[in-house]
C-alpha cells in the first residue's frame, strides 16, 4: 500500500462524517478563510505600514518596529487556524488533493510564506536595537514585507485554483 493510499485509508472516517455533514464542512471552511482573512489582514496592513517606515523619523520607525512586534502572535494565531483546518480539508479528500501539482504548490507557497515572516520578524528584532534610517537592515525589512504581501495573494490565489482544479 502507497503513502498516499495508507492516509487515505486512515483518514476514511473522517472523509465520510466530513461529506455527510454539511455544518462540519462549512464549520471547517470558515475557520480556513477567518484564518487567512484574520492572519493575511494583520500582517498584509502591518507590512503596508513597514514600507513606510523608511521614509519617516526614527520615532516613526520605533512605532512601526512596536507595532510590527506586537503583531506576530494574532498571526500566527490564525495561522494555526489556518493549517488545523486546512489539514482537516486535506484530509476529507487526500485521495484528489495529494495527487493534484495544485495542492504542493499552495504548500509551497505557504512554506514561503512562513519563511519569509521568520526572516521579516528576525530582522525586525535587529532592528529595534538601531532603527535609524542609516540601519542597512531597512532595506531586507521592506524587501520582507513587499514579498509579504506577494506571498499572501498568492497562496490565496493557488487555494482558489485548488478548489477549481481537484
Amino acid at each position: 500500500m502507497s503513502v498516499i493510499e495508507t492516509v487515505v485509508a486512515l483518514a476514511k472516517p473522517w472523509a465520510d462524517f466530513y461529506a455527510d455533514s454539511t455544518p462540519v464542512g462549512t464549520a471547517v471552511t470558515f475557520l480556513h478563510i477567518g484564518g487567512i482573512m484574520v492572519g493575511g489582514g494583520f500582517a498584509m496592513t502591518s507590512d503596508r505600514a513597514a514600507l513606510g517606515a523608511v521614509k519617516g523619523s526614527d520615532e516613526d520607525r520605533r512605532r512601526i518596529l512596536r507595532d510590527f512586534g506586537a503583531i506576530h502572535r494574532p498571526v500566527l494565531t490564525a495561522l494555526t487556524v489556518v493549517v488545523a483546518s486546512g489539514v482537516a480539508m486535506m484530509l476529507a479528500d487526500a485521495e484528489t488533493l495529494l495527487v493534484s501539482p495544485v495542492y504542493y504548490t499552495k504548500i509551497g507557497m505557504f512554506t514561503l510564506l512562513l519563511a519569509n515572516g521568520w526572516m521579516v520578524r528576525e530582522t525586525e528584532r535587529n532592528l529595534v536595537t538601531d532603527p535609524t534610517a542609516g540601519n542597512k537592515l531597512w532595506g531586507r525589512f521592506t524587501l520582507g514585507a513587499r514579498a509579504s504581501i506577494a506571498l499572501w495573494l498568492m497562496t490565496a490565489f493557488v487555494g482558489v485554483a485548488l478548489t477549481t482544479s481537484a
